[in-house]
């Protein structure tokens, strides 16, 4: 393993935006940018002020060079603004990217494996918003999520999305 996780910090902000560029697949939209999505309010929502009392997430950083790869963070969007994966008040939302150059490498695998480990006893379950043609969608599937029935959209250009969402048994501790 030519990387290390380490979880993310608020000094990670500016690569969450990056992150929050290639999850998006605004780079598959033409000549948008990263400054794109941050003036975007349906996506800054998910990095904007990284770093918040719910926040959580991992890093992935190559060990050569110290430098990130890839991201996988959750952050939980209620009220007015709920995200594209919202099911409810209590679900945070995950978004999660790797650089184009480094995917299909585990690191994904190895972002989800901490991030679960590290919230599955913090919530119910975690949703997220993906493309139907998303190779991360077998990825998704592998750790437990499951489409979720109805929620599946076709978005301006005929791309289909859908939600998924993954449960967790959360031990209620009794005094």
């Amino acid at each position: 393993m030519d990387y290390f996780i380490r979880p993310l910090t608020q000094e990670d902000e500016p690569f969450l935006w990056q992150m929050l560029y290639e999850a998006a697949h605004l780079v598959e939209e033409g000549n948008l940018t990263v400054q794109d999505a941050m003036n975007n309010p349906d996506l800054a929502k998910y990095v904007s002020n990284w770093g918040r009392k719910d926040d959580s997430g991992f890093v992935a950083i190559l060990k050569s060079s110290n430098q990130p790869v890839g991201a996988a963070w959750l952050r939980l969007l209620t009220g007015e603004n709920k995200g594209y994966g919202y099911v409810d008040d209590r679900t945070p939302e995950l978004a999660i990217a790797i650089l184009p150059q480094h995917r299909n490498n585990g690191i994904g695998t190895q972002l989800l494996t901490h991030l679960l480990a590290a919230t599955k006893t913090s919530y119910p379950s975690i949703s997220l918003s993906t493309r139907a043609i998303n190779p991360a969608v077998g990825l998704y599937k592998r750790f437990g999520w499951k489409v979720l029935a109805d929620s599946e959209i076709i978005n301006r250009v005929g791309g289909i999305y859908f939600k998924m969402k993954i449960d967790f048994k959360l031990k209620v501790r009794r005094f």
